[in-house]
């Protein structure tokens, strides 16, 4: 099978790389909750948090699992 992207060690592509400006945005989203005096807001905020974060865990484990999957069928295919 013929690769047109850079192999990398199987777990490589899971480390997170973020921007200058990406953690300086982070870090102005994190100083906006943690100044809030608004408890109602910081609820909403929550529920709103748990439920993504679910949803984003169930989509990761099924990513990484079919990730998986095909990982195991390429290697299975090799001489």
């Amino acid at each position: 099978m013929r690769r047109i992207f850079k192999a990398m060690g199987w777990a490589d592509w899971m480390v997170i790389h973020q921007s200058l400006e990406e953690e300086l945005e982070l870090e102005k989203n994190v100083r906006d909750v943690q100044s809030c005096d608004d408890g109602d807001a910081l609820r909403t905020l929550c529920v709103s948090l748990v439920r993504t974060n679910w949803h984003q865990a169930k989509m990761l484990q099924q990513a990484v699992g079919h990730i998986a999957e095909l990982d195991a069928c390429e290697a299975a295919m090799e001489p």
